[in-house]
């Protein structure tokens, strides 16, 4: 599997923009989960972003803190999840990219969390609550075993901020579209257009656009905007909790075709 970086190298020698995909592990389940990440790969992501349950995620909207949530009752553990990717990452060709907040790693300690992603088979970390000023430590170790984490922009950073985030961030620079929480929004704001467009001169690493995007015509036009990639999470965890397994899986390999058609088309 090719890495973070490796995956926006070629996507951009093509002049493609990369279609990230966000689903809870264990919502229903961690077989479905698998399926998922399969299916995913297979209808058109470049990376996938799969957020691991916990108890308190702040950055989260109710879509994706509801999917937790069940995913937890269920059972889901830290434990589980590597071992369900472990299995299921040497099928895919789009790498994977965990989505997780900071206290997990801590309780763990990082150099023992991040030798067993990288034994997974994960390749990005996001790490939204993880504020610049505390990240070398993790940026570092995170280097030394093959794991690329990206730090996120907010769209009310000064340019001094996002020039210091872009210079940590590896792989991409995650651009939050709203102010606020995840979850689907009826539109993109435009100032999304503008901070593009700033942060263009700042850096040339790729710019991943999420937070908002529920639709085909919301990613292409970020996509249109001068965006890198487009991550789209509670759409696809809406759809994928919806009715029975079977129906969510078919809902989101849809939606997923969906979307690439939109970022593809001319």
């Amino acid at each position: 599997m090719n890495s973070v970086s490796h995956c926006f190298e070629s996507l951009r020698a093509k002049n493609q923009c990369a279609l990230i995909p966000f689903i809870t592990a264990g919502d229903p389940d961690l077989q479905t989960t698998a399926l998922a990440l399969r299916l995913l790969d297979r209808s058109g992501a470049d990376l996938i972003e799969l957020g691991v349950p916990y108890s308190d995620p702040l950055a989260d909207g109710p879509v994706i803190q509801a999917a937790a949530t069940r995913a937890l009752a269920k059972g889901t553990r830290w434990e589980q999840v590597l071992e369900m990717l472990a299995g299921t990452v040497p099928a895919l060709r789009a790498p994977i990219v965990l989505f997780t907040y900071y206290n997990p790693i801590l309780n763990l300690g990082t150099e023992k969390f991040l030798q067993k992603v990288a034994g997974a088979g994960v390749r990005g970390l996001v790490v939204p609550d993880l504020p610049l000023e505390e990240a070398d430590a993790l940026l570092q170790q995170a280097d030394s075993v093959g794991i690329e984490v990206t730090l996120l922009v907010a769209p009310t950073s000064p340019k001094e901020r996002i020039e210091a985030i872009a210079r940590q961030s590896r792989g991409f620079i995650y651009l939050v579209s709203v102010t606020g929480v995840t979850g689907m929004r009826s539109l993109v704001q435009s100032r999304v257009q503008d901070i593009l467009a700033q942060m263009r001169q700042i850096t040339d690493k790729p710019i991943g656009v999420g937070f908002g995007i529920s639709d085909p015509q919301q990613a292409r036009q970020v996509k249109d905007w001068g965006a890198d990639a487009v991550i789209v999470g509670s759409a696809f965890v809406k759809r994928l909790a919806e009715g029975p397994p079977a129906e969510g899986l078919e809902a989101i390999g849809q939606f997923c075709h969906s979307l690439k058609a939109a970022l593809t088309t001319p």
